[in-house]
């Protein structure tokens, strides 16, 4: 096998590792929400939206209604990328740039639009690795946005090579003291770390029921709020902006519940989040040597 693949024992670590890197091996088609918006043009994503919606989708003739509301889906879901790659701060062409859980390879490749610059995605699924890689090579930009079957808690890639890294919505299935440790070790001085993930609120105390059932819907561990700013912190990573996008996302799992591709797990999002038990966060922090 190449770099590019090494052997499945040598990047899944654990148990839980190996079980969800099978589940998207061998279910590629179950995230059907997200196979569906990316066809609307080609770019695929493996999360949420923020935005107002455009509510006139709802209107107008029947049967053409679920594919205005799937149009709308994915343009929101954009738009939560590219507030994403918003707080990447100034990225050069010459500059390296790392998608921590990269799926399909959607927000890599507007990274790459925007900012000319080479990115390497990494996933633990070897069926995203070769989706994401063929739609490199449909692009013409397989010379500058490759991915890589590599797993973000020890990349393997040369220490200080990244401008900048991004999680969106993949710390969940990690312990974050060990991702930010690989992180910081990756990062140059002064690289940025932008990471938007679902949180539990801590005043909170115990997790909600809706949070609970959330995470066992996607076989992950929300972390609470304040362990994402212990971990930053002992791993020279200071926190630069925070921005609360729970507002900005309520809008779009709305709309979510008038499409056919509604999962049934809406309801706990929509929950959690106007109770105040979930959130919805974007952390921007930059590298420091002490």
């Amino acid at each position: 096998m190449t770099a590019l693949h090494p052997q499945p024992d040598a990047v899944l670590k654990t148990e839980y590792q190996k079980s969800v890197a099978s589940y998207w091996n061998n279910n590629p088609n179950d995230d059907r929400v997200n196979t569906k918006l990316g066809e609307v043009d080609g770019l695929y994503h493996h999360h949420y939206g923020i935005g107002e919606p455009d509510l006139s989708v709802l209107e107008g003739p029947e049967e053409t209604r679920q594919e205005r509301i799937v149009k709308e889906l994915h343009r929101l879901e954009t738009a939560q990328a590219d507030a994403l790659l918003d707080q990447l701060g100034d990225i050069r062409p010459g500059d390296r740039l790392m998608d921590g859980g990269s799926g399909r390879g959607g927000t890599s490749f507007m990274a790459n639009q925007r900012f000319g610059c080479q990115v390497d995605g990494v996933t633990i699924s070897e069926y995203q690795v070769g989706f994401a890689n063929e739609q490199a090579r449909e692009r013409g930009v397989s010379d500058k946005v490759r991915f890589h079957f590599k797993n973000m808690l020890d990349t393997g890639f040369e220490s200080g090579s990244k401008r900048g890294i991004w999680t969106n919505e993949t710390t969940m299935y990690v312990d974050l003291f060990e991702l930010f440790a690989e992180f910081s070790r990756l990062l140059e001085p002064g690289g940025r770390y932008v990471c938007i993930t679902g949180c539990s609120n801590d005043v909170f105390g115990a997790r909600s029921a809706s949070v609970s059932w959330i995470d066992a819907h996607y076989g992950c561990n929300i972390h609470p709020r304040s362990q994402y700013f212990k971990a930053l912190a002992e791993n020279n990573l200071v926190p630069v902006a925070v921005t609360d996008l729970t507002p900005a996302t309520i809008p779009y799992w709305e709309l979510r519940t008038r499409s056919d591709l509604a999962t049934g797990v809406e309801k706990p999002f929509l929950t959690s989040y106007k109770e105040g038990s979930f959130q919805y966060l974007m952390i921007t922090a930059d590298k420091v040597v002490r």
